[in-house]
């Protein structure tokens, strides 16, 4: 499957160039699972042109820069909320996959009429993860408690996720980690998979439920 794979938008330099960027530890993560990134650029005109002359099958909205309008919002990329929510709107006609990694699930929850609120000590840490017992079809409840990463300012409350989605996994402040869409499949989740020693097993679960569905 080739998927498109969004970048954040950085400033580079005194000059400020505006530089688009993929952690490269996404690359082998998709290809040990057969999958093909194809990193979108946020200048486009159309991103629906590009995605559809290039194959494109399912989307993954990666991590970096906070979503436009947040309150102390930091490393705003108008270019790139404007791309992502294009291909949002590719994904709905053409029933793509898609996942969204920590901002990407932030994304994806404002773009179905959920919000986001600030929080607190969830960066650059590591902490547990509880499963709400909700049915899921590509985050099923494997282990009950996991322990993952965590490197956002921004959460999401039980009464902050968008109503076409189920919440899967929250910690023990009830913010939700880890969401599936109750018609598409969608999902999204908090943690950053490509930034662990290597895949986990409950990582390369999903990602494989996913975007490589037998």
């Amino acid at each position: 499957m080739r998927i498109a794979i969004t970048q954040r938008a950085d400033e580079a330099g005194s000059h400020r160039e505006r530089r688009d960027a993929l952690d490269q530890r996404w690359a082998p993560c998709l290809e040990s699972l057969g999958v093909t990134p194809v990193p979108l650029p946020n200048g486009l005109h159309d991103p629906q042109v590009w995605a559809r002359s290039l194959g494109i099958q399912g989307l993954l909205l990666s991590g970096g820069n906070d979503l436009c309008g947040l309150p102390g919002a930091r490393g705003e990329a108008p270019e790139r909320d404007r791309s992502e929510r294009l291909l949002l709107d590719l994904a709905q006609g053409q029933q793509w996959p898609v996942l969204g990694v920590c901002r990407g699930m932030q994304m994806l929850n404002t773009y179905l009429g959920g919000s986001l609120a600030p929080v607190a000590g969830h960066v650059a840490v590591r902490h547990v993860l509880h499963a709400t017992g909700q049915p899921a079809r590509f985050l099923a409840a494997l282990p009950q408690d996991m322990e993952v990463n965590s490197f956002h300012s921004f959460g999401i409350a039980a009464d902050g996720l968008a109503p076409s989605l189920v919440p899967v996994w929250c910690d023990a402040q009830g913010w939700v980690e880890a969401a599936e869409h109750t018609q598409l499949p969608w999902a999204g989740v908090m943690w950053h998979p490509e930034r662990e020693p290597q895949l986990g097993a409950f990582d390369r679960y999903f990602l494989t439920r996913l975007f490589t569905p037998a």
